[in-house]
């Protein structure tokens, strides 16, 4: 099984190409491996990729003014991630993104999906379909924690995704959460005693 087969189920997923179209879709994009703790994308460079994750985990986060680390995003197995900001408007970076373990991705750069999606309309359509997704995913991350208590917030995100949670560093889980790690590990303690 190649890097391409699991692109190739996740793209007829979304969407009908023909096996020619499926072919000139994947040959722009550039299957490439990313150490742990390697950075795919910094702070004032410009984001000139997107990736999709074939195997492996990473996280996008900012550093705010006192230092402190805010994890906005991750993705592991058949997630997409980039600093979409700087990706979609060609300007300077402000996330980091870094690989949680030894990665493989399969990457396209920005010229090379305007070319796409000029030569065929269902190109377009994908890549529609993709920021029709992040809106929606960023949309209910924002009103979650809005409206929800920190341990609803983590409850639901052990609900939703469970594979993540172990990919993951508890620092990490607690800043995309909104938390400190002294109170994630109140929440794991507390929902451990009401197993057993």
């Amino acid at each position: 099984m190649t890097e391409y087969d699991n692109f190739k189920e996740h793209i007829l997923k979304r969407i009908s190409f023909t096996d020619d179209e499926l072919n000139v879709f994947c040959d722009s994009f550039k299957s490439i491996r990313v150490k742990k703790r390697q950075y795919i994308i910094q702070p004032n460079f410009v984001a000139t990729h997107r990736y999709y994750v074939v195997q492996g985990s990473f996280r996008a986060y900012v550093i705010g003014d006192e230092g402190e680390e805010h994890t906005i995003q991750f993705a592991v197995d058949d997630w997409w991630i980039s600093d979409y900001n700087s990706y979609i408007y060609q300007q300077p970076a402000s996330m980091f993104v870094m690989a949680l373990e030894d990665s493989i991705v399969l990457q396209i750069d920005y010229e090379a999906e305007q070319r796409l999606k000029k030569s065929r309309h269902n190109f377009e359509t994908f890549f529609r379909i993709l920021a029709e997704n992040t809106a929606a995913y960023m949309a209910r991350r924002v009103i979650t924690n809005l409206t929800q208590s920190a341990e609803q917030r983590y409850e639901g995100f052990l609900e939703r995704y469970p594979h993540i949670v172990s990919k993951v560093p508890q620092y990490a889980l607690a800043s995309f959460l909104g938390m400190t790690t002294e109170y994630l590990s109140k929440l794991r303690n507390k929902r451990s005693s009401r197993k057993s």
